[in-house]
């Protein structure tokens, strides 16, 4: 059982996945590189810069404001998945580590009504290193202040769980975004939906939210 929650954004609470891969590939296509979407899914829980430099851009101040103007429009008006609100709204402690920088995380999750439920974000931009490496998890445990075995990580990538085996910090799989989990055999949990999280809730831990 856990005191503390902590999500993944992208994929696991918003479904914006797809939104980010169009916007990459229109960016792309602008400087002349035609890649498919299944191509640029190696993108998938790694931050913008390194996406980017991975796929050997030469501008890449340029390229990245592109991908983030294009994917602006839709990212105000991203879907949340079915049923974590609810859950959120009985779960304490919440707190999210993404691999969105600052200014990502502006063009939507701010307008999101579940921001208030989040004591901490941790981005980017937080920490030198980026998951996989366990930096922003454990710099998130820090600023929660607490021990690694009072919390769980719940993400939808193996970035995602490597992030928290080496930080120390058991890991949830959110398996309703994804078509399979067959690669997240490291994992301690698959959670099918996102009610199924609501069973680690630690006994007597009260949730209290204005919204």
């Amino acid at each position: 059982m856990y005191h503390t929650f902590i999500f993944d954004l992208d994929g696991t609470i918003i479904d914006s996945e797809t939104i980010g891969l169009e916007a990459l590939q229109a960016a792309l296509k602008e400087i002349g590189i035609n890649k498919t979407l299944e191509e640029l899914r190696f993108s998938i829980g790694i931050p913008g810069l390194r996406t980017l430099e991975i796929l050997e851009i030469g501008d890449i101040p340029t390229a990245l404001h592109s991908w983030l103007e294009k994917q602006k429009p839709f990212m105000e008006n991203v879907p949340i998945f079915p049923g974590i609100t609810e859950v959120l709204e009985q779960l304490p402690n919440l707190a999210i580590v993404t691999s969105q920088n600052r200014k990502e995380l502006q063009a939507g999750f701010k307008k999101l009504r579940i921001a208030p439920y989040f004591k901490t974000v941790v981005c980017a931009d937080d920490t030198e290193k980026h998951k996989p490496n366990p930096d922003p998890l454990l710099f998130a445990l820090q600023l929660l202040k607490i021990k690694k075995h009072e919390a769980i990580y719940i993400g939808d990538s193996i970035y995602d769980m490597r992030c928290a085996k080496a930080a120390g910090v058991e890991f949830g799989v959110a398996a309703w975004g994804l078509t399979s989990t067959s690669k997240f055999i490291e994992a301690d949990y698959i959670f099918e939906t996102p009610n199924d999280i609501l069973r680690l809730k630690a006994d007597n831990t009260p949730t209290s939210y204005i919204i």
